[in-house]
């Protein structure tokens, strides 16, 4: 796992001193990615000039240095990531006559890019990478993200040069970037806790989008459109044209060959590995795959809280215990968050609120000190329908989609007669008489939110009104709008049968990407540690997109199939709990140790600098939480780091 920057500058103005100087730069703002070794190539006559931080994962010597030229010398590449299936590739370019200088899985990509040019090489590769590729026989730079989006990758123009980079930091330390708030990526920040691609916040500046390439002729002075190589819409497409017809055993079978392989892969590493474990049944699948496939130690990670309705750590325990693997656990303190949050907008670099960035961050510094990689089960509830919320508004909308508008609204008024109190103390005495999906933290709140989502008017609309926090955007950034994005356009989605596999859908295609990618990458990377995800492996979708919905989601409960593979590792009663989140008591520090450091940034003041936010409705949610008459933690939160990012920054 490394981090890269670069840029092409068509007014050839420097040297290649100064250029390899001014890449260096823009490369050492990724030291946290790659602190390793570093690399620099330039090119005076392109304007191109390449910038790497290495963290070294496979072949630790000097054959791994980039960037790096191929054999022929035709291509240069720098490149972030893991290629799991390097061996199987190398024997097949050795046999086509290519020769290696090293073991590394970067030059195995770069001469496999030689041998089939770019896209027929992508259409072979299984793993996670960016890469920026030099052509120079066609002069030509292409960009490249992985299929689902696991690593960064930002571009764009300013101040005529074409900048790209891992982490839009590195960007701006070129002199040439001169960008300013983008107030349409501020509304659907505010909207969905992070930064959706093809925005950044940096107006002017793009995110490649998962599954894209990107293409710059050294001529060209616009901003290229991506194009896909890979798409997630075709592949469920493909897979539900040749559906998976065997029982949920067989279907638990055939998941278990294909995790068991994805965990394989993951296992070739010339550093210590380990896993995250918080013992719920993404997690637990993982290490038990890994306890299977693996013959030395497996090292385990957990963190708990000292709040007992957030803390994983005793399951995590459990399942490490059946395992037998080497277990390490973190028990977080408030004054843990309060360490962390002014590293946050340094580790994240654009604006980031989903909370849980704080426990997946401590997690990662405190795997660190023993591993340099870590396998993590993120990517499960996506891709095996594991949220509360497939359940509750398919339910809904079934129950209540076909009723009209007026009795919905009035339903939705019934379950406001009863503040979200009311509902937290009716659930707790209710309790255990509750089945699973019903058992879980803050059901006050999310009944009041499910009463404002009664009157949609469609899918499309329950789904957004679901998962925006502040629906009513416009009002809160002056001059700024929701833009359209794939949420907002329902005849862009996949044609899919029902609401539960189109939540899933639009759940694969943004908040795994945006938001829980971008999580564990930035919290990971920030300490020097490589995340692998093997729940998300391109075939492993595939094939659970075959599968019958029911072998997902089905009978009050998700993740049916991929609990039936954890069933034949791990008992049952180990891991069958509520679903719980990787979530911290945020609520409660907010009115609590959190509440001074909140003030200072929601003060009327401190919200109206600059004019990006509207102070009223800002200050007014804040004085209902402190109040606790709702709990407002998450628009909260997505304030607070806007505004913790722009103070850091001083923007």
């Amino acid at each position: 796992m490394c981090g890269f920057a670069g840029y092409l500058d068509p007014r050839l103005e420097d040297g290649e001193d100064a250029m390899r100087a001014r890449v260096s730069a823009m490369a050492e703002r990724l030291h946290h990615r790659g602190p390793d070794d570093s690399g620099t190539w330039a090119d005076p006559a392109s304007g191109l000039a390449l910038g790497f931080r290495r963290l070294s994962i496979i072949d630790l010597s000097v054959a791994g240095h980039q960037p790096m030229v191929s054999a022929d010398g035709r291509f240069v590449m720098t490149y972030n990531g893991e290629v799991y299936n390097f061996p199987a590739l190398r024997r097949d370019l050795e046999a086509a006559g290519r020769h290696f200088r090293g073991n590394s899985d970067s030059e195995v990509v770069l001469e496999a890019i030689a041998q089939w040019d770019l896209e027929p090489a992508l259409e072979r590769f299984v793993g996670m990478f960016a890469l920026a590729l030099w052509d120079r026989e066609r002069r030509e730079l292409t960009l490249v993200r992985d299929r689902l989006g696991i690593k960064p990758l930002y571009y764009g123009w300013s101040g005529g040069v074409f900048l790209f980079a891992s982490e839009p930091a590195a960007l701006r330390a070129h002199p040439a970037f001169d960008a300013g708030i983008d107030r349409e990526a501020l509304a659907l920040y505010l909207l969905r806790a992070c930064v959706p691609a093809p925005r950044s916040m940096w107006a002017g500046m793009r995110q490649l989008a998962p599954g894209h390439l990107v293409t710059l002729r050294a001529d060209q002075r616009s901003l290229p459109e991506p194009k896909p190589y890979w798409s997630l819409r075709q592949t469920l497409a493909a897979a539900r044209e040749a559906p998976f017809a065997g029982s949920l055993d067989e279907a638990a079978e055939a998941l278990e060959q294909h995790l068991t392989q994805a965990v394989a892969e993951r296992l070739v590493s010339d550093v210590p590995l380990g896993v995250f474990l918080s013992g719920g049944v993404d997690s637990s699948t993982v290490a038990a795959l890994m306890r299977k496939a693996s013959s030395g130690a497996v090292r385990t990670f957990s963190i708990g809280f000292s709040e007992a309705d957030y803390d994983e750590a005793v399951d995590a325990r459990a399942v490490a215990r059946h395992l037998g693997t080497e277990h390490h656990e973190l028990i977080l303190e408030p004054a843990d968050a309060l360490a962390v949050i002014p590293d946050l907008p340094r580790f994240y670099d654009e604006p980031f609120a989903d909370s849980s960035q704080i426990p997946t961050y401590l997690v990662s510094r405190m795997a660190r000190q023993h591993v340099t990689v870590c396998l993590s089960g993120d990517g499960g509830d996506e891709i095996f329908g594991g949220y509360n919320r497939y359940l509750w508004c398919d339910a809904v909308w079934r129950r209540t989609g076909h009723w009209p508008m007026a009795l919905r609204r009035s339903l939705g008024g019934a379950l406001r007669l009863l503040s979200p109190q009311a509902w937290d103390s009716l659930f707790a005495t209710l309790g255990p008489l509750l089945p699973g999906p019903l058992r879980q933290r803050n059901p006050g709140d999310k009944l009041h939110k499910l009463a404002a989502v009664m009157a949609a008017d469609g899918i499309a609309a329950m789904y957004k009104g679901v998962v925006d926090h502040w629906p009513d955007v416009g009002r809160l950034v002056p001059g700024g709008s929701e833009p359209e994005s794939l949420l907002s356009q329902p005849k862009a989605w996949a044609e899919l049968p029902d609401f539960v596999q189109q939540m899933m859908y639009l759940d694969a295609m943004t908040y795994l990407p945006d938001d829980i990618l971008t999580k564990v990458d930035r919290a990971s990377m920030a300490v020097g540690l490589e995340a692998r995800v093997p729940l998300i492996d391109h075939r492993v979708v595939a094939f659970a997109w075959s599968l019958p919905l029911e072998h997902k989601v089905g009978a009050g409960q998700g993740k049916r199939v991929l609990r039936r593979v954890l069933d034949r590792h791990v008992p049952g009663q180990l891991v069958e709990r509520p679903k719980m989140g990787f979530a911290i008591p945020l609520h409660a520090w907010l009115r609590g140790p959190l509440r001074e450091w909140a003030e200072e940034l929601l003060t009327e003041p401190a919200l109206a600098e600059g004019g990006y936010l509207e102070p009223a409705p800002i200050r007014e949610l804040w004085r209902q939480h402190l109040g606790g008459r709702r709990n407002w933690q998450h628009q909260l939160w997505d304030v607070l780091m806007f505004q913790a990012w722009r103070q850091e920054y001083r923007i």
